[in-house]
C-alpha cells in the first residue's frame, strides 16, 4: 500500500544508510498502517514470533501541507504569510541573457556553464519591492532552469572546474569563508582569482520566528510562513540536488568545497519556517551523508547538538521532524552490534524528545527511530519502555494517545523475554489509561486487545497481567460514562475469561472481597 502525500514539492523518500557503505537505496515509502507487513530483509534478519509484526523499513514522511476542505460555503482566506531572509542584495543586478548551453559549441560549454553559475549568484529583492528588476529576475530564473535540465540530462558536464563554482552559487565555498567573514559578505575568493566574492543564494540569516513564544505550530490548522524569494531558491535547491545526484559527481573532488562548515551552514537552514525549503534540505543532507563518509560522524554530532538545544534550552525549532526522518534512515543502516554512542543517542536524546510540548509535530518520525533501535537490539527495550513511562503525560490527553500509539508499535516488535521484564509497570500504566475519563485515551488503550501478538504475550503471562488489569476493567465496565468504552471493556473481559477461566474467576472473587472490606 502506498502513502499519497500532498507536498509543496515533489516527494522525496529516504532510504537506509549503512555506516560503512558509500551507496544507499531510496525506497518507496509504504504507508505506516496499523498492521505493517515485513520486508524480506527484516524477515531474514529477525524472524518474527507467531503474530509479531515488524515495522516499516522507511521513516514516516514529514507532513508538509494539509488536506484542503472542499465542501460548505466559500471561505475568504487570508493571504499567505511571507517572510524574507536577510539577503545581501547585489548592487549590480542588470543581467544579460547568455547563449543557450545546448546551442553552443561543445568546447565552449564549460566556460559558458561557469558564466551562468556566476550570473546566478546575483540576488534580488522579493519583499520590499517585489516588482523591481522583473526582467533580470526572469533571466536568472531561466538560467537556473536551463542549468537544472543541463546537469540532469547531459553527461561529462560536471568537470573539476565546476565544483567550486556550483558550491559558491549554492552556498559558501572554501574561498568565501577563508577570510573569516560571514556567508554572503564580500570577500576575495581564492578560486575565483582577484574578483570580489559572489553573493550566495542559500546560506543567509533566517528571519525571526513569526510566533516564537506562542502556541505550537499545528500543520493541520496553521498556515506556514513562506519564503518570499522561493521562485529562485527552489531552483537553486533543485540544481544542487541534481548536482549531487549526477553520475559525474565525484565526492573526492567535492570534499574540498563541501566540508564541515558547509554542512553546519546547511543544518542552520533547517530552522526555516518554509516547509518546502526543509523538504529540499532533508533530501540534500541525506545525499551528502550517503556520499561523504568522512562527514557522517560530524553530521550526527551536529544534529545531536540541535536536539540538545531544542530539548533543554529553546523548545523551538522548525526542522525537528525532518532531522528525525533523516536519522530514521541512518539508524536503519547501523551495523550490528550497535556502538555505545548510538545507544547513548537513544537514551539521552530520543527519549527526552518525548517531553517537549510540541511533540505532535514530529512524533511519527520519533517513534519510527525508537522502533528501529529496538529491532536492531532487543536488549534496549527495557530502558526505552521505562523511559516512556517516566515521561508519560499526566494531564495532556492527546499526547497520551500518542504515547499509546508508540507503545503499541514497540510491543509489535518486542521479544517475549523482554516483555516479561517490563510487563508489571507497563500494565499498571495501561490500567490507568483504561480508567481515564477521556474516552479517546481509554479507547486507544483498549484497542490493544485487538492486537493478536500482544494478546499472545498476555496469554503467556496471564497470571501476572490479569490481576493488574482486572480491577480497572471490572470497575469501568459499570462506571465509565462512555458507552463505546463499555463495549470495548466487555470485549477485553471476555478475552481474559476465554484465556483462563479459573484465573478470571479468582480475580473476580478477590475483587469482590476487597470491595466488601
Amino acid at each position: 500500500m502506498q502513502t499519497c502525500i500532498l507536498r509543496f514539492t515533489s516527494g522525496r523518500h529516504l532510504g537506509s544508510l549503512g555506516e560503512g557503505l558509500p551507496q544507499f537505496t531510496c525506497l518507496t515509502r509504504p504507508s505506516r498502517s496499523h498492521h505493517p507487513s515485513p520486508s524480506p530483509a527484516q524477515s531474514q534478519s529477525q524472524p518474527p514470533a507467531s503474530n509479531k509484526r515488524p515495522s516499516n523499513s522507511t521513516p514516516p514522511p514529514t507532513q508538509l501541507s494539509k488536506i484542503k476542505y472542499s465542501g460548505g460555503p466559500q471561505i475568504v482566506k487570508k493571504e499567505r504569510r511571507q517572510s524574507s531572509s536577510r539577503f545581501n542584495l547585489s548592487k549590480n543586478r542588470e543581467l544579460q541573457k547568455l547563449p543557450a548551453l545546448k546551442d553552443s559549441p561543445t568546447q565552449e560549454r564549460e566556460e559558458l556553464f561557469i558564466q551562468k553559475l556566476r550570473q546566478c549568484c546575483v540576488l534580488f529583492d522579493f519583499v520590499s519591492d517585489p516588482l523591481s528588476d522583473l526582467k533580470f529576475k526572469e533571466v536568472k530564473r531561466a538560467g537556473l532552469n536551463e542549468m537544472v535540465e543541463y546537469i540532469t540530462h547531459s553527461r561529462d558536464v560536471v568537470t573539476e572546474a565546476i565544483y567550486p563554482e556550483a558550491v559558491t552559487m549554492v552556498g559558501a565555498g572554501k574561498g568565501e569563508r577563508g577570510q573569516g567573514g560571514r556567508p554572503g559578505e564580500a570577500q576575495t575568493d581564492s578560486h575565483l582569482g582577484s574578483t570580489p566574492q559572489f553573493s550566495v543564494n542559500l546560506f543567509r540569516t533566517l528571519p525571526p520566528s513569526s510566533n516564537p513564544t506562542g502556541a505550537e505550530f499545528d500543520p493541520e490548522e496553521d498556515e506556514p510562513t513562506l519564503e518570499a524569494a522561493w521562485p529562485h531558491l527552489q531552483l537553486v535547491y533543485e540544481f544542487f540536488l541534481r548536482f549531487l545526484e549526477s553520475p559525474d559527481f565525484q565526492p573526492n573532488i567535492a570534499k574540498k568545497y563541501i566540508d564541515q562548515k558547509f554542512v553546519l551552514a546547511l543544518l542552520d537552514l533547517f530552522d526555516s519556517e518554509d516547509p518546502r525549503e526543509r523538504d529540499f534540505l532533508k533530501t540534500i543532507l541525506h545525499r551528502i551523508y550517503g556520499k561523504f563518509l568522512g562527514l557522517r560522524a560530524y553530521i550526527r554530532r551536529q544534529i545531536n547538538h540541535i536536539f540538545y538545544r531544542f530539548i533543554y534550552e529553546t523548545e523551538h525549532h522548525n526542522g525537528i521532524a525532518e532531522l528525525l526522518e533523516i536519522l530514521g534512515s541512518i539508524i536503519n543502516g547501523f551495523a550490528l552490534p550497535l556502538k555505545e554512542e548510538h545507544k547513548m543517542f537513544l537514551i539521552r536524546v530520543l527519549l527526552p524528545l518525548h517531553k517537549v510540548k510540541s511533540l505532535s509535530v514530529y512524533h511519527p518520525q520519533l517513534a519510527y527511530c525508537v522502533v528501529q533501535f529496538l529491532e536492531k537490539e532487543s536488549s534496549l527495550t527495557e530502558p526505552v519502555i521505562v523511559g516512556l513511562l517516566k515521561f508519560w503525560p499526566k494531564t495532556h490527553s492527546p499526547k497520551e494517545v500518542m504515547f499509546l500509539n508508540e507503545l503499541e508499535e514497540i510491543l509489535d516488535v518486542i521479544e517475549p523475554s523482554e516483555f516479561s521484564k517490563v510487563m508489571d509497570p507497563l500494565f499498571r500504566q495501561l490500567a490507568k489509561c483504561v480508567s481515564s475519563p477521556h474516552f479517546q485515551v481509554a479507547e486507544r488503550a483498549l484497542y490493544y486487545w485487538n492486537n493478536e501478538y500482544i494478546m499472545s504475550l498476555i496469554s503467556d503471562n496471564a497470571a501476572r497481567v490479569l490481576p493488574i488489569m482486572f480491577p480497572a476493567l471490572y470497575r469501568n465496565s459499570k462506571s465509565h460514562w462512555n458507552k463505546t468504552i463499555h463495549g470495548l471493556i466487555y470485549n477485553a473481559l471476555k478475552l481474559f475469561m476465554e484465556m483462563n477461566q479459573k484465573l478470571f474467576d479468582d480475580c473476580t472473587q478477590q475483587y469482590k472481597a476487597e470491595k466488601q472490606k
